[in-house]
């Protein structure tokens, strides 16, 4: 059965064109990942400062070697030990977790 994740992100105003154009010349690793099945990023429309971050997986076990390979990595820099790192966009995050348990999909006319 498909998990889906959701990084809820909380960024700053003046900080959501960098956190956009991180996440476009992100290494795309995640789509390589063994059991990924989809990525969204998600901008906020109506007065919240909450960007959603979805991923789908087909399995817990897909998203844990994931989290603990790939991302980890990215996240600690895979750099020179003394580059010094870009401040965070977000200001905060929460991640959500979710079975998927009824789906569909457009109908053929």
């Amino acid at each position: 059965m498909s998990v889906v994740k959701i990084n809820v992100l909380t960024v700053p105003a003046e900080q959501r064109e960098t956190l956009e154009k991180r996440f476009a010349s992100r290494a795309h690793a995640v789509e390589s990942s063994d059991g990924f099945e989809w990525f969204e990023l998600l901008r906020p429309v109506d007065g919240t400062d909450q960007y959603l971050v979805y991923t789908r997986w087909r399995d817990e076990e897909s998203f844990q070697a994931w989290m603990e390979g790939p991302m980890k990595a990215a996240h600690q820099g895979g750099g020179a030990e003394n580059a010094e790192r870009p401040k965070p966009a977000a200001s905060g995050s929460t991640l959500w977790s979710f079975e998927v348990v009824q789906q569909a999909a457009p109908t053929s006319k």
